[in-house]
């Protein structure tokens, strides 16, 4: 069974170019800039980490959570003036990630330290998918 993700219009392609990051990220500010993340289960939920050094998280990030889904936007701004060289990336940034299906919405924290955003998702107890037998009774 397939599921329908809902996706930001604008980061409709970044997933593809992430794997060619280096020749197309000249368009990244068009598109928008993807946030790189770890997802990983551990003692009963799901755990996505997302890099986002530079930001203040109260007032520049942002997670939502859906049916199935986790999207988590965020901006960096640019402090310095005058000339100077930087490899750093400002702008907007999201990244929206397809959730276990027993992943529970209702059971989500978020915390950030040393500029890693740290999002926890409960998981519903998994239902038992073995069959069994029901022994038919005559009326």
């Amino acid at each position: 069974m397939s599921s329908i993700l809902r996706r930001d219009p604008k980061t409709v392609v970044p997933d593809l170019l992430d794997w060619f990051e280096a020749p197309f990220v000249t368009l990244r500010p068009y598109l928008a800039q993807a946030i790189r993340v770890e997802e990983y289960a551990e003692d009963g939920h799901y755990v996505v980490k997302a890099e986002l050094a530079g930001i203040d998280p109260m007032k520049d990030a942002e997670v939502t959570v859906g049916a199935g889904f986790l999207t988590i936007r965020a901006e960096r701004h640019d402090m310095v003036e005058g000339a100077h060289r930087s490899e750093f990336r400002y702008g907007s940034f999201t990244r929206t990630l397809a959730l276990p299906d027993n992943a529970d919405p209702d059971d989500v924290a978020a915390t950030y330290v040393d500029g890693i955003l740290t999002i926890t998702i409960g998981m519903k107890a998994e239902r038992d998918e073995s069959a069994k037998k029901i022994e038919i009774k005559a009326g």
